[in-house]
């Protein structure tokens, strides 16, 4: 059996990071965060040039998931924030989050993590050795924690994948990891390969300088952030009927209505943004002006690129542009621990098959995390929170995990599920459902909301819990981490919504039996007194 855990690693100071040293204080254990730049935020932390092995987003990106359902579960974004923060406002709410909360105190800047292995005396005590450099000093040293967790994400390792003729193409060749802002390239001619939401975004800015050929494999499914009456999309879709309803119907019945409210919003054959696969076997780009610029002619889409010559390019349908000043590769990430004793860690083709997507299933002491390598259809901070809440009781042995055994059929259940849905394709390795996930980590953890209980109790949060949007407040209701705030946060959640947007005094919309609604039942009145009148004469 380990020791008594009670200094805790923590590698990276992005928003797992934060969560993680926040909840290793809840628990009453000892943080040393260890952050390879000198500001925290991670890839939301800005800046104009690019560090390598680094994410960091563009200038101008806006967060696709709005604030009541990125935010912390304890920690409301201020109500006179938008709903769909700028990269600067979701950093300074990180910014705020670790005042608030003290957390960085806990941080060593300029400092990274060479190497992390087990401890000589792992076996026995379960304890790891990290190697770490001073930046600052350029000393390394070497340290022993009681467990460890790994907060580095999956937007740091580029996946440049070669084309035909690329290496003679005269242009210049960049990686959406390193683009920033587009003054640069006015009046050129742009390709961009891949339709994720870099290769989206990409387009649309750059579409604003030049002409962009937007160059895709299999097509997409665009969605816009804003949802029905102009509410945020995920706060309207992103709730527990939702979830039972998605769980209880046939995947080609949920395909059908999916395709039908898209396809109702835009014509994708039209558009040339066709996918070869239905809505949920993919992950849809979330944009909100792709449509716009390919109508005015300045985002042309094309399909999968075939060779380059030294000014130009083929694609696999015969079609060629010359003349293209630049390429761009939005063709996602490799992720991997290249810290990590190997024989703890290999990621081989953006699998980690991981308990939960955390834990190494055959350690002998489950002391090592790894948190927020998921790409869910929602929002990434609250998965990572809770995985965090949830490895700091493992870490403290107040939570037992199964028998490895247990733990691989929960692997590749996942794995085959996901391979059923999804095309095969390295961006749907670590899918998972929004609901679904945070509630398998919440019952582990003993923090899942009891819907029948709630109803039993709290008749009016049961309602807005089931039928609400599935705020992260939900998950501070009860159990371990309950915050008294968490029903006043549930139930205030649409006043938050509306209060940006209420910037001017409009008039009161006509109520429900208005004026015109009122005499519609009164000519409806006079025609029944006639047709009365005419049968009992």
């Amino acid at each position: 059996m380990p020791g008594e855990v009670k200094r805790v690693a923590v590698i990276g100071g992005g928003c797992s990071g934060l969560a993680a040293i926040k909840s290793c204080v809840d628990e009453g254990l000892q943080p040393v965060c260890y952050e390879r730049t000198d500001q925290l935020g991670g890839l939301w932390n800005y800046t104009q040039h690019v560090r390598e092995g680094q994410g960091c987003v563009m200038r101008s990106t806006v967060i696709n998931t709005s604030k009541e359902m990125m935010c912390y579960s304890d920690f409301p974004i201020p109500q006179h924030y938008p709903n769909f923060m700028h990269n600067s406002q979701v950093w300074q709410y990180f910014q705020d989050y670790a005042k608030h909360f003290d957390l960085n105190q806990h941080i060593t800047y300029n400092t990274e993590v060479l190497q992390v292995k087990p401890a000589p005396d792992f076996d026995h005590t379960g304890r790891w050795n990290l190697k770490v450099l001073d930046h600052k000093s350029g000393e390394e040293s070497t340290e022993t924690f009681d467990a460890v967790f790994v907060c580095t994400g999956h937007h740091a390792q580029k996946n440049e994948p070669s084309f035909p003729g690329l290496a003679d193409f005269k242009g210049e060749v960049i990686h959406s990891h390193d683009y920033r802002e587009p003054s640069r390239f006015m009046d050129k001619r742009m390709l961009i390969i891949g339709i994720g939401n870099s290769g989206g975004d990409m387009a649309v800015e750059l579409s604003r300088q030049g002409q962009v050929f937007l160059s895709t494999r299999r097509g997409t499914w665009v969605l816009n952030r804003i949802g029905s009456k102009g509410m945020p999309l995920d706060i309207t879709m992103t709730n527990r009927m939702t979830n039972v309803l998605v769980n209880l119907l046939p995947m080609s019945v949920l395909n059908h209505i999916a395709k039908g409210q898209v396809e109702n919003k835009l014509d994708h054959n039209l558009y040339g943004l066709a996918a070869e696969f239905p809505p949920f076997s993919q992950h849809p780009l979330v944009n909100d002006d792709l449509a716009n610029r390919i109508i005015c002619g300045k985002v042309k889409v094309k399909t999968d690129v075939k060779r380059f010559t030294a000014t130009g390019v083929e694609f696999v349908d015969g079609t060629f542009e010359d003349n293209i000043d630049a390429v761009f590769l939005a063709t996602g990430y490799r992720f991997g621990f290249p810290f990590m004793d190997k024989s703890v860690v290999d990621v081989k083709e953006n699998r980690l098959p991981f308990y939960k997507y955390m834990f190494p299933p055959d350690q002998k002491h489950h002391t090592l995390a790894i948190i927020g390598c998921i790409q869910p259809l929602g929002a990434i901070m609250p998965i990572a929170e809770l995985q965090c809440r949830l490895a700091t009781r493992v870490f403290k042995g107040d939570v037992k995990l199964p028998s490895a055994s247990e733990m691989w059929e929960d692997i590749q259940a996942k794995e085959a599920a996901m391979a059923k849905r999804y095309v095969k394709s390295p961006r749907h390795t670590i899918q998972v459902d929004y609901v679904s996930f945070m509630d398998e980590l919440a019952k582990l953890n003993g923090c899942k909301p009891d819907i029948v209980a709630l109803f039993k109790k709290d008749p009016t949060l049961a309602l807005q819990v089931f039928f609400g949007p599935c705020t992260p407040y939900q998950y501070r209701l009860t159990g371990p981490g309950q915050w008294q705030g968490a029903r006043q946060a549930i139930l205030t959640t649409m006043d938050r919504v509306r209060f940006p947007l209420a910037t001017r005094p409009v008039p009161p919309l006509p109520a429900k039996f208005g004026l015109q609604r009122i005499l519609i039942w009164l000519v409806a009145l006079v025609i029944l007194w006639f047709l009365l009148q005419a049968i009992f004469a």
